[in-house]
């Protein structure tokens, strides 16, 4: 695991200084080792953190014929496999790397390679004969890659924003669309990021470069889609899941040096710590446990980690710690995520790096397998067919708030109307109303998700909302923060849900497995949680989603006027937003008249970002 970095073509000058600038920028990314490669026609660099083949693994890492050489960033699972069969092709090996087995494929089998891939990465491989540069990221967009473009052509990538920022003559300028986009996702959905000509490389696709032009060309090497099997038995199913499980936390364990797991008091969670605790035997893993205040799932976790017997690991945090940590979070966030759970993950990975250098999470599992308790709506929607639409639309149309408006907001509307991954548009953070109000800044349309719907034809409701938020939600919030988050602390974080032959196998699922209902009940992952009966305790295989509960409701009190002051003096909000109706959302909330406690914190960590990455305090 580590960072890569690139410079490209003649428009940055003395690219050995600069390429090591980028770099050094990255280093927390991997602090074990760095390697380097410069000709007249790029510069390369890297930071290693060590996890396979600790002694030989340097990079970059070249082929016999010295025409190609590579700089890699993640963890391949099956390059032991690769490597018996590329052995039997002919192929030579200088190290025990996973490394050096990529290149090998590339070899053999050029830009078909990536596809036989099991793991994550972002590959950068050079062509010195042609001059070509090859970029790719992994199927779910598990590790992050940038790329700078000047006059349309591709100057310089790194697998973080922060590199570009070291380069001569970069000056950062916001970009509005992200922006605007930003106040209603709560995460730049966008490919242009928050920075003007910076292009983050989408999941499951590859660049190739030609230096000699500065061509490039952008192409998708595999897609997932949904191939629902309805002849598929529920029992041997639920065993299949079980055994592709066990396989893929065996491979997700493959390191060289200590690994340990997350450990929430989800099921997610404890199917990977129980997993790996069978793998272990009689060895203890290692655990760690995040909580704030009163709302911490120690005792959640404890449920699985005592019956396992792991070395568990636990913290709290509190306002204090939470405010001073929030700009360094940013910083390695590169982007404003509006994510008040982010700030656990930073916190639990800092604990973790004191103990191990990897750890598995349960990332994944929820757009999979269906675990999200929104997915349940249409479901709900069906049991209400029988009112009259009249008599829905008198209701929506009262002029105060009850329980239930929204939700009868969603089953009188279409479900591309409403749903813009995780959530519903008249109920994510500003509404539309909402932004009409908030933002004095140009006309910015919002991004249209008609592309990823179009793919959605013939599938249902539910199954819809897993696909939008498997190339939105996941991507934007899930993965970024779970990235971020842990390499600040130079710790590699590991999905074996994400594992593409779990994919494989969960893309074929029927309805009736993922979503059950017993009257008005009804059960999220309902095949996943059956094929751990006999492994996880009742207690835990039955718990609710409850997501990552931050108590920042309670914490914007009127003791926390710097956070007010940070957002009502920032000069991007000053001229883009209108000041008077963020006075008022905040006045509102100290009163307890509204909580408006997510919309505040997502005005708060915009002006944080700003502050860090624009004005440059």
């Amino acid at each position: 695991m580590c960072g890569i970095t690139g410079i490209l073509g003649k428009e940055i000058k003395d690219k050995d200084r600069s390429i090591r600038q980028m770099t050094n920028a990255i280093s927390h990314r991997g602090p074990d080792d760095d390697g380097f490669f410069i000709d007249d026609y790029l510069g390369l660099g890297m930071r290693r953190l060590s996890i396979i083949d600790l002694a030989h693994g340097k990079q970059p890492i070249t082929s016999f014929d010295d025409r190609f050489l590579i700089f890699f960033n993640g963890e391949i699972y099956n390059y032991k496999i690769l490597r018996e069969e590329l052995k039997v092709k002919g192929k030579c090996f200088k190290t025990e790397s996973d490394t050096e087995v990529v290149l090998s494929m590339f070899e053999v089998y050029g830009l078909q390679a990536f596809q036989y891939l099991r793991g994550m990465f972002v590959i950068a491989i050079y062509d010195k004969k042609e001059h070509k540069l090859i970029l790719a990221r992994d199927f779910f967009g598990i590790k992050p890659l940038y790329y700078l473009k000047k006059s349309n052509n591709i100057i310089a990538f790194s697998s973080e924003i922060k590199s570009f920022l070291a380069l001569e003559n970069f000056l950062p300028e916001t970009n509005d669309a992200a922006v605007f986009n930003y106040i209603s996702f709560q995460y730049n959905p966008l490919e242009e990021t928050f920075f003007k000509n910076i292009f983050r490389l989408p999941p499951a696709h590859f660049l190739s470069i030609d230096l000699n032009t500065g061509v490039s060309e952008k192409k998708r090497y595999w897609q997932f889609e949904f191939k629902q099997d309805n002849s598929l038995n529920e029992s041997k199913t639920a065993k299949k899941i079980l055994a592709v499980m066990q396989d893929s936390v065996a491979c997700h364990m493959i390191a060289d040096v200590p690994v340990g797991s997350f450990l929430s008091g989800g099921i997610d969670s404890s199917i990977i710590a129980t997993l790996m605790q069978k793998i272990r035997g009689g060895r203890k893993i290692k655990t760690f446990n995040v909580g704030f205040d009163s709302l911490s799932e120690s005792m959640e976790a404890k449920e699985t980690s005592i019956p396992l017997g792991t070395d568990h690991h636990e913290i709290t945090i509190g306002p204090k710690e939470y405010f001073e940590v929030l700009p360094k979070a940013i910083l390695h966030f590169d982007e404003p995520v509006a994510d008040p759970s982010a700030l656990g993950l930073y916190f639990l990975a800092k604990e973790a790096a004191k103990h191990v250098k990897v750890v598995l999470s349960g990332e994944g599992s929820d757009e999979l397998f269906g675990g999200y308790n929104i997915y349940l709506t249409p479901f709900y929607s069906q049991k209400l067919l029988w009112v009259p639409k009249k008599i829905i639309k008198i209701f929506l149309e009262l002029p105060f708030k009850f329980f239930g408006k929204n939700y009868l907001r969603r089953v009188s509307m279409k479900l591309e109307d409403w749903y813009i991954g995780q959530k519903y548009f008249n109920g994510s953070i500003f509404d539309r109303k909402e932004i009409e109000k908030l933002w004095r800044g140009d006309r910015i349309d919002f991004l249209s998700l008609d592309s990823i719907y179009r793919q959605t034809i013939g599938l249902s409701d539910s199954t819809k909302m897993q696909y939008v938020d498997i190339h939105t939600w996941l991507i934007g919030d899930i993965l970024a923060k779970a990235d971020k988050m842990t390499m600040a602390h130079s710790l590699e974080l590991r999905v074996p849900f994400l594992d593409i032959e779990v994919a494989h196998l969960a893309r074929t699922l029927p309805d009736r497995f993922k979503w059950k209902f017993v009257g008005w009940h009804g059960t999220t992952k309902y095949l996943l949680r059956e094929a751990f009966k006999n492994v996880l305790p009742e207690s835990v295989r039955n718990r609710k989603k409850l997501g990552f509960p931050t108590p920042v409701k309670n914490w914007f009190t009127n003791e926390r006027a710097d956070v007010y002051d940070t957002i009502l003096d920032n000069p991007y909000v000053k001229s883009h937003m209108d000041i008077s109706y963020i006075k008022k959302l905040i006045d509102d909330h100290l009163i307890k008249k509204t909580d408006n406690s997510r919309k505040i914190y997502l005005l708060f960590v915009f002006s944080l970002w700003y502050n860090i990455f624009i004005k440059r305090q």
